[in-house]
């Protein structure tokens, strides 16, 4: 589904990520995990064409996207949450979903500026679908209020609906569980394990919390200073001496 060849994005004479070779299969739930200040968000950055790579390729599907702008990687079916929240504070929960759909929408400018009936009739199916989405995620009785004023956890969960609303192929999750106490990153595990199955998506996943990290991903790779020094089953990470030295610490 996706591959990266020796990607390598510099920032003066820093390397931030170097010779990343990485590789999504389908249906996969791969971690990628590392100290702060790894890479790790970079790499997201570079797949989803908001970086420019000084190196390397991407490939996704057999086609390579670098030089890619954002919205044409979307298009190509590869959605991400972030780090810092971005949700579209002062529009409601609806419209939030609802912005994401269109790239399938199924009616033209034309009939939008002309209000014609197939202009109608695709935001009727567009907001069907998004409260069907919003459903799944608990969120549908919170659609008309403004995003910004959902609790954090809410928040986190909209940004993961907004993603699925652009159809996806490859889903890539930026710390979901930032902020999250134990009870509700146990909630956000089993969430992600069922719309994977659900929308048949391929996941990599950006995560501090071990507990996550260990209980669903099939495949992790470790970074530091832009480099990946481990990768493997999540035994063999929690296992690897480089690894526990680098990250996890000793007394892990």
């Amino acid at each position: 589904m996706l591959m990266t060849k020796r990607l390598t994005k510099a920032f003066g004479g820093l390397a931030a990520v170097s010779n990343l070779d990485l590789e999504l299969r389908h249906g996969e739930l791969v971690g990628l995990i590392g100290p702060n200040g790894a890479g790790k968000t970079t790499v997201f950055n570079l797949l989803t064409g908001i970086y420019l790579p000084t190196e390397g390729e991407i490939i996704l599907e057999g086609e390579s996207i670098v030089g890619k702008k954002p919205y044409q990687i979307t298009a190509r079916g590869m959605a991400r949450t972030f780090q810092n929240i971005r949700l579209f504070d002062s529009l409601s929960v609806l419209d939030n979903v609802k912005i994401a759909s269109h790239w399938h929408s199924s009616y033209s400018l034309p009939s939008t500026l002309l209000r014609l009936r197939s202009y109608y009739q695709g935001e009727k199916q567009m907001t069907e679908k998004a409260i069907e989405l919003l459903e799944m995620f608990n969120l549908d009785d919170k659609k008309d209020e403004q995003a910004s004023s959902l609790p954090y956890g809410e928040q986190r969960r909209l940004e993961i609906v907004r993603a699925l609303a652009a159809k996806p192929k490859i889903l890539l999750l930026d710390e979901p569980a930032a902020g999250m106490n134990p009870l509700e990153t146990k909630d956000l595990m089993a969430l992600i394990e069922k719309i994977r199955e659900l929308f048949d998506l391929t996941i990599l996943l950006i995560e501090h919390d071990m507990s996550l990290v260990m209980g669903i991903c099939e495949r992790i790779y470790v970074l530091d200073y832009g480099k990946v020094i481990a990768h493997g089953t999540p035994e063999e990470i929690k296992n690897n001496k480089r690894v526990i030295e680098a990250y996890l610490g000793e007394g892990a």
